[in-house]
């Protein structure tokens, strides 16, 4: 893939107009209120695997509409809390996997509860243990348009609870510091991590890689790659006016929750990466904190001849810098 999107510089000045609907704050402090009502009742119970480092426990905790979530909880064996702490979720399609893939954040001090998706976990990876109980109408294979007909059914309504409902399950945790909790993720997870960063003002940092969910608008024009190529489906079978789509989608658009950010950020963005485009990234970058009252600590790293896979574990040695920084 070469190079395709706007040149670095356009990049680093794109700040598009995204519609941001008149009712979204009030949406989504009824929708977290209404998951609210549940108690955080986090149940505990020993992993599958005995390690010398680290210990593992599967975790279940409340999320959208009080369904329960699976989690791991990682933490690092014999040490003194309450301790700073990672929440992280998955990419497009995988879910919470094995608990041995998650021992980076333990092994380096910290707590670490890696939630699952509900629905996803089968695309690809190691699999997952969340049900989404909620039914929808006809749509196309994947995610991205189930639910789409309203915000309140939109799939990403229950999802970006779910996160949510994470970090209040980690802050429940007496082994957790509720003042430093960071959120991760990449691609969906990044376009998670942007929406939780705007729906907990509170966040110690946010960590979000080449960001999925971002600039719905742009998109769907520019890229020929999946999962974007969802929603063009359904334009393509269903001949509804792409309007009607996006009406729903601003809900969800990582633009407008970056915008009403306020923790420190930590993002990347690759080049040529065609799955979310760098445009698209940057949308949601450079509006990153505009309604906060004074300047949000914001960097992106640009990876400017990879694709999707981004910085990987480059990356990764950033990441360890920057929660240890947020979370001194």
């Amino acid at each position: 893939m070469a190079k395709f999107d706007l040149p670095e510089a356009q990049l680093r000045q794109y700040r598009p107009e995204v519609a941001d609907p008149a009712d979204f704050d009030d949406f989504w402090a009824a929708t977290l209120a209404e998951s609210r009502d549940v108690p955080m009742e986090v149940r505990r119970e020993p992993g599958p695997v005995e390690l010398a480092q680290v210990t593992v426990e599967d975790v279940t905790f409340p999320g959208f509409g009080g369904h329960p979530i699976r989690a791991w909880l990682v933490l690092p064996r014999g040490a003194e809390g309450p301790l700073p702490c990672v929440v992280e979720i998955n990419g497009y399609g995988g879910g919470r996997g094995l608990p041995i893939e998650r021992i980076l954040w333990p092994t380096a001090g910290y707590a670490h509860l890696f939630v699952d998706s509900r629905g996803q976990g089968l695309g690809w990876g190691n699999g997952a243990a969340t049900w989404d109980p909620v039914g929808a109408g006809p749509t196309v294979p994947g995610m991205m348009t189930r639910g789409i007909e309203s915000p309140e059914t939109y799939y990403y309504r229950r999802l970006f609870t779910d996160a949510v409902r994470g970090v209040d399950a980690a802050r429940s945790l007496p082994e957790v510091d509720e003042t430093r909790v960071v959120f991760s993720g990449t691609s969906q997870g990044g376009g998670v991590s942007l929406a939780v960063a705007g729906l907990v003002p509170d966040l110690a940092g946010c960590i979000a890689e080449v960001p999925f969910l971002c600039h719905f608008d742009r998109a769907i024009d520019l890229t020929d790659e999946f999962p974007y190529q969802e929603l063009v489906i359904y334009l393509k079978t269903t001949r509804q006016p792409r309007e009607s789509l996006l009406s729903t989608l601003q809900y969800f658009d990582g633009v407008n929750h970056a915008k009403r950010a306020h923790a420190p950020l930590l993002m990347s963005a690759a080049l040529m990466d065609a799955v979310c485009p760098p445009s698209t990234c940057f949308a949601a970058f450079n509006w990153y904190g505009d309604h906060a009252a004074g300047d949000v600590s914001k960097t992106i790293e640009v990876y400017g001849y990879n694709g999707h896979e981004g910085g990987q574990a480059h990356q990764q040695m950033r990441q360890l810098e920057f929660v240890a920084a947020v979370t001194a």
